[in-house]
């Protein structure tokens, strides 16, 4: 299924892309994949069999004026094909596909305790030079993990947490 929500994301993204409407057609994508998480009546609607391609389009159209004509078309044949439960999968591809092309580097750093500005900023900094890209940096707090960060940069994690180091060692020692 991920290939092909690559597939739907990657042509929509073409689309905008020759129409100068990337980030217009990001932002409803977005708000449409917010609603379909946000209400069960609207997602009962929209993936249920029980309702035909027809009367689906016919909502959509309803509940979707003012949208840009791309995005309309690109949740039409989504209908028709049945592909619409595929929306949120989509919408995460067509938003790396523009942080992609924006050269943007999506980073969140976990931490035990809120960290300083200026570590933070540090950090930005760090990443930024060995990747040549531009940061975009989310910050996200859980005790859970006791002390130290987890590092998330791209699909790569770097995991140098407390917790996680108890959890080898348990390991270890376990073997041993």
């Amino acid at each position: 299924m991920e290939e092909i929500a690559q597939v739907y994301a990657r042509s929509l993204f073409e689309v905008a892309t020759e129409q100068g409407d990337v980030e217009v057609v990001r932002e409803q994508l977005g708000e449409l994949a917010d609603a379909l998480e946000s209400n069960q009546d609207l997602r009962l609607f929209c993936f249920s069999p029980y309702f035909s391609s027809e009367e689906k389009k016919r909502g959509l159209q309803a509940a979707l004026s003012g949208v840009d004509p791309s995005v309309e078309r690109f949740l039409m044949l989504l209908v028709e094909n049945e592909r619409l439960p595929l929306i949120g999968r989509i919408r995460r591809e067509y938003d790396r596909l523009c942080d992609e092309a924006e050269d943007l580097l999506a980073v969140t750093v976990t931490s035990a305790v809120a960290l300083d500005p200026k570590v933070i900023s540090r950090l930005v900094e760090q990443i930024s030079e060995q990747t040549g890209s531009k940061v975009e940096l989310t910050e996200k707090v859980d005790p859970s993990i006791v002390g130290g960060v987890v590092l998330r940069v791209g699909n790569s994690i770097l995991d140098a947490s407390i917790a996680n180091r108890l959890e080898n060692l348990r390991t270890e020692v376990a073997r041993a």
